[in-house]
């Protein structure tokens, strides 16, 4: 299976379960691998053909402007199952970090995969 990648998307949201995180925006990262269905954009070279990933940013932007997640695993599963029901992927694999809420910690976050693997 061919996947399109996306690698250190940053954004401020409110996630969190203190209060002052449900008060102040806090930079998360996002980094996702989308499976394709298959692989006809390769030899096609058209867009139609393939996910289009700045709709999948997009889509991402307006989540984190309209609602509030208490977890990042929610959060996580969240864009998982917007990109594997509206972008019609057969897998996704969705890691969401925060990023420097605990002093000498860099990142904490989670990894969620959904849908069918892809094979090796």
């Amino acid at each position: 299976m061919d996947t399109i990648f996306l690698r250190e998307l940053k954004l401020e949201t409110l996630v969190g379960v203190y209060q002052w995180e449900r008060r102040i925006p806090q930079m998360i990262q996002v980094d996702l691998d989308i499976g394709l269905p298959d692989g006809r954009a390769c030899v096609s070279d058209r867009i139609k053909d393939t996910i289009d990933y700045s709709l999948i940013v997009k889509r991402i932007r307006e989540t984190l402007k309209n609602r509030h997640f208490v977890l990042v695993e929610a959060l996580a599963e969240h864009i998982a199952q917007l990109i594997l029901k509206e972008f019609t992927s057969p897998w996704v694999r969705v890691s969401v970090a925060k990023l420097g809420v605990i002093r000498g910690v860099k990142q904490i976050g989670v990894t969620v995969e959904r849908g069918a693997r892809p094979v090796a």
